[in-house]
């Protein structure tokens, strides 16, 4: 083999420009003639004094010339030789042998077996089944996006999926550790980061193309009625400046990170949990604020049910949704809590407690009020309320304590001070409490502190565990209306899925484009992760996705490389085989458990 250099004239722009190719000298029909074996393109860096050594070393590792003498190259090139082999032994004719094909035997060196370039295969064949079955790569040919291009899309989406971080891991992934580039017929080892980055830029001038050509398909593939919509939004923060990102707002941190700027995303889902829009706001967004807009030309059906949380249920919000002909299952803004446990009806919840739950209609008979209390929640909120009504009264008692010792503080207007910080940090439980401070005649210094606690009805410390939903849903009986509003517990679920195990967070832009970009690859990955999943659990495959992800990453394809009696050597590229819970998801979703098939090349 040789490498070989060409003036090449580009059409378009007639500029001529070099390319290379590795050529080799073959006998065909008894002349000699010259083959390309592989195309190096007008970007092959490597030093003409090197290019012979390059040739031998790359004989050697697929086995068409013996190693009498070691090779030795600088370790970028070495690196390049490798890459080179295992292209040339992608471009052998896949294997696959009937069943009725004789046995093929050959007589090896045993010690001479060497396994080579192992790289994961499970997710991505995973990941490329899931993107078959929604179209996805169809329809970024239908939207003009170029093959390269569609490439690199497909890389950053399915290594979100299987190793969650930033493009510059991903891009790490598929250069070194993924056989993504093997199904595909795709050099990722030759791709730079930077066309991550721009894979990203194309990704969010189609978004809403692509996720309305998505969600369309899994109404088609799962004959869904889109007639449940959830909303609800999250955040996620920066790590560094961001100064040149105007979304970049410092709020309130879900991950408790006050200390960094944060970005929110709003996701408009269909009660079977896929995603119908996203849209990313600044970090600062109040949740109430972005319902409409986000609804907005969504193309939802007339009566379609919505079902958000209490932050985004404002008076304002609802009226829009009648007003256009939503119907709506909302937690009540109202701070008042009722709860009639004669009159309740219990049912049953997915985890075993019994809710008790009990109907009234308004005034008006526009809106029913469903009052329901569950055990769970009161557990809950009775050890938080404990908490603060314990760090309030040890803060009363130790200002108490201060007024009998020689350096305590007795000024009334400093404890008034004191007693208003120490109100803020315990979350309304003084509200609760009669504090009286006793002073002297002069009225500045305090002698004595007395309190008592007077729990107010209808709160938190007088009724845990009660919430309110509010419906215009009039119809429907008391089951029916809690077990709707238990969906949103879903989408709780897709924020966890999103942050824990896609990598929503953190994110490392300074650039906006870029940023929106980051979680809008991590949605794409979350919604063929849901198709994997849907398709998995009607074959009662309930798992995590991170539970199936480390079932489908064990799973790798190498080559075996062998030395026969002849000398000749026998280079066998395939996947290893599946293991018995490995088999079971390829099984039910009905797919090849031995993915890119066998390679042989015999040198």
């Amino acid at each position: 083999m040789f490498v070989r250099r060409s003036v090449t004239r580009s059409g378009s722009s007639g500029e001529s420009y070099f390319t290379y190719r590795l050529v080799q000298s073959q006998r065909i029909g008894g002349k000699v003639r010259q083959v390309t074996r592989l195309n190096l393109g007008r970007h092959f860096m490597v030093d003409a004094q090197h290019w012979p050594a390059l040739c031998a070393r790359l004989e050697q590792l697929i086995g068409e010339q013996a190693a009498l003498v070691a090779v030795e190259l600088p370790e970028a090139i070495e690196l390049l030789a490798m890459r080179y082999a295992a292209q040339l032994m992608a471009r052998a004719p896949v294997r696959a042998a009937p069943a009725s094909a004789k046995p093929e035997y050959v007589e090896i060196d045993a010690d001479s077996l060497e396994l080579v370039r192992p790289r994961s295969v499970g997710v991505e064949h995973a990941g490329l089944y899931a993107m078959q079955a929604m179209g996805f790569v169809d329809k970024l040919e239908a939207l003009g996006i170029n093959a390269e291009m569609r490439a690199a899309i497909i890389g950053s989406v399915i290594a979100r999926m299987a190793m969650p971080g930033s493009e510059l891991g991903s891009w790490k992934w598929l250069s070194g550790t993924s056989a993504l580039g093997e199904l595909l017929g795709v050099d990722f080892e030759a791709m730079g980061l930077m066309r991550l980055y721009r894979a990203s830029d194309v990704l969010m001038k189609h978004r809403e193309a692509i996720e309305a050509h998505l969600f369309e398909q899994v109404r088609t593939l799962f004959a869904l009625e889109a007639t449940v919509t959830l909303y609800d939004l999250t955040n996620t923060y920066f790590e560094g400046q961001s100064a040149a990102n105007a979304k970049a707002r410092r709020g309130r941190s879900k991950e408790k990170r006050r200390d960094c700027a944060l970005l929110t995303l709003g996701l408009v889902l269909d009660g079977s949990g896929f995603v119908r829009r996203s849209q990313v706001f600044a970090g600062n967004a109040v949740e109430c604020h972005t319902l409409q807009g986000m609804l907005a030309g969504l193309g939802a059906p007339a009566g379609a049910l919505v079902i958000m949380d209490r932050g985004i249920a404002t008076a304002a919000n609802l009226a829009w949704l009648v007003e256009r002909g939503y119907r709506y299952l909302v937690v009540s803004r109202a701070v008042a809590r009722q709860f009639d446990s004669a009159a309740a009806m219990q049912i049953d919840s997915a985890s075993g407690h019994r809710i008790g739950v009990c109907k009234t209609l308004s005034d008006d008979g526009k809106e029913v009020r469903l009052y329901c209390h569950s055990p769970g929640r009161e557990h809950k909120e009775r050890a938080m309320s404990g908490r603060f009504v314990e760090r309030f009264e040890a803060g009363l008692t130790k200002l108490a304590q201060g007024l009998s010792t020689p350096r305590g503080e007795k000024c009334k207007a400093r404890i008034l001070e004191r007693i208003g910080r120490l109100k803020a940090n315990c979350r309304g439980i003084a509200q609760h409490y009669q504090i009286e401070l006793h002073s002297d005649d002069s009225d500045k210094r305090v002698s004595a502190i007395t309190w008592r606690q007077t729990p107010l009805p209808g709160t938190m410390l007088t009724d845990p565990g009660v919430y309110c939903l509010r419906s215009n849903e009039i119809g429907w009986d008391e089951e029916k209306l809690w077990r709707t509003y238990m969906m949103l517990t879903d989408l709780e679920a897709v924020f966890r899925t999103l942050k824990s195990e896609l990598g929503l967070r953190p994110i490392f832009h300074s650039k906006a484009v870029r940023s929106d970009g980051h979680l809008f690859i991590s949605v794409l990955a979350y919604q063929f992760v849901q198709l994997l999943r849907t398709r998995l659990k009607a074959h009662g495959i309930k798992d995590s996705w991170s539970s199936l992800r480390n079932i489908l990453s064990v799973q790798r394809r190498v080559t075996a490389c062998f030395t026969q009696r002849n000398g000749r050597t026998l280079n066998v590229r395939k996947s290893t085989r599946a293991e018995p819970a490995l088999a079971a998801l390829y099984a039910a979703l009905g797919v090849d458990s031995a993915p890119g098939g066998t390679r042989k090349h015999l040198a």
